[in-house]
């Protein structure tokens, strides 16, 4: 867990109880801006999430990596292919796991627009539900 995994939970939160509030009192700029915090938390979080997938990919390919070395010192030369091989898929998995990263931060940053636009559209629907009637 990161900071922007905690911060992003909270700032959701925050979020949906403004939006709660804004309905309930019959207010939409609070309602949107409830909204507004929900998207961005949702959004932090995913990027959260992302900074810890790769740190979890980064991490197993580093232990890789190491106990690879570790073998190749007690080795003769058939450990020095084992070891070659190895660090090229240490190499594969770092360079999947920045695709990936990027990947999943690209899909973060187009979710935010829709994430947004979709919360707005539910605390509207929520907050027109819950207007006074005359």
């Amino acid at each position: 867990m990161n900071r922007d995994h905690l911060e992003g939970g909270l700032r959701h939160l925050r979020g949906r109880a403004k939006t709660a509030a804004g309905a309930l009192r019959g207010r939409p700029g609070d309602q949107f801006d409830g909204a507004y915090d929900q998207a961005a938390g949702a959004a932090q979080y995913a990027y959260g999430e992302a900074r810890d997938a790769v740190r979890d990919l980064r991490d197993g390919g580093e232990h890789l990596v190491e106990e690879v070395r570790a073998r190749f010192r007690q080795a003769s030369d058939r450990s020095q292919a084992l070891a070659n091989e190895a660090l090229e898929r240490g190499q594969h998995y770092r360079e999947q796991a920045v695709r990936r990263s990027r990947h999943l931060a690209a899909r973060a940053a187009e979710n935010r627009g829709t994430t947004l636009a979709l919360v707005a559209a539910v605390a509207f629907g929520l907050g027109w539900l819950a207007r006074p009637t005359r």
